[in-house]
């Protein structure tokens, strides 16, 4: 899937859904600059409002109340074509991909509660960033001078406004994967703005798996959001650090979104061990949602298990 009607979009999840008035107050700052109260076509829009991001390019961000839980199964195409519709035009993020939800929840290490506040949720609100209402038919859906990792702080900042709600329960970026609550979001905004760098471990999330014969998988989801690909790391156990293999990743990350696409088909990086870890450029990822990555491999000498290096092994949980 590539980007389409929305370039970015975050979810705020609800234990109610707040009216619009509501979400007006706890906007504040923003200026709201067109209002739709009726919802026709929900999965498309609900009530929503409008504000300003780049209107000299025609870039608004649309906030809509959904009140419903997440559909994280994203609809079937035969019994519920709107809303599969819906989440194949991107109206439920660019990247969103059936599961999501379910997986951040189980992948949400930084956040202890994060495996069970999703289910507490009974409401959401899309953030959701284009420049295509009331465009001409051959505008472009991305102005040549777009710049992704500015549209994600505009759009992670709404949602970090909107979480002051007091029904708000948790940020979730339905393309990274990522669940977080007030007081995590706040630490790695204010963390990545004292360190100069991206907050992209808000907008990227860093899985564990369980592989094969006593190896290890980890990989980010969510860096098509920056144009860039994902990575995964295979590795034997007991010889590496999870921890430091999750660094790794993050900062291959950050270099990507710094530098641009700039790692070929073998290139290797310094990484955890003190080895160098080799890349393998591959359009076929190990586990959901389904994507092109840089498979790292390290350099120590050690051979992994087959169903790591054949094509359409699986990761295990």
């Amino acid at each position: 899937m590539a980007k389409g009607f929305f370039t970015q979009g975050v979810v705020v999840l609800l234990r109610r859904a707040p009216s619009l008035d509501e979400i007006v107050a706890t906007l504040r700052r923003h200026v709201v600059v067109t209002r739709t109260d009726d919802a026709a076509a929900l999965d498309l829009a609900g009530p929503s409002l409008r504000i300003p991001y780049r209107p000299a390019s025609n870039g608004y961000v649309a906030i809509d109340v959904q009140p419903r839980v997440w559909p994280d199964h994203m609809g079937d195409p035969r019994n519920e074509p709107m809303l599969f519709g819906a989440w194949s035009m991107g109206h439920f993020g660019p990247f969103a991909f059936p599961g999501g939800l379910q997986r951040a929840a189980a992948h949400a290490w930084s956040w202890a509660d994060g495996r069970n506040v999703p289910s507490q949720h009974r409401a959401f609100v899309r953030v959701r960033l284009t420049y295509l209402f009331g465009a001409r038919d051959d505008a472009r859906v991305i102005p040549e001078d777009c710049d992704p990792a500015h549209e994600l702080r505009f759009v992670t900042g709404v949602a970090r406004t909107l979480l002051d709600h007091e029904a708000a329960l948790a940020y979730f970026n339905p393309n990274g994967e990522v669940l977080a609550d007030r007081a995590h979001l706040d630490a790695v905004l204010e963390g990545s703005a004292a360190l100069q760098t991206l907050p992209i471990n808000v907008w990227c999330n860093v899985r564990f798996f369980n592989a094969a014969d006593g190896w290890f998988m980890m990989d980010t989801v969510g860096m098509a959001q920056l144009d860039q690909r994902d990575s995964e790391a295979c590795f034997p156990g007991g010889r590496y650090e999870p921890g430091e293999v999750s660094h790794f990743l993050l900062n291959v990350g950050l270099y990507l979104a710094e530098h641009g696409d700039v790692i070929a088909d073998g290139d290797t990086m310094d990484g955890p061990g003190g080895v160098p870890w080799r890349a393998t450029r591959v359009d076929e990822c190990r586990a959901e949602p389904p994507r092109a990555v840089l498979r790292w491999l390290p350099l120590d000498g050690t051979r992994p298990p087959r169903a790591l290096v054949v094509p359409g092994g699986a990761a295990g949980s």
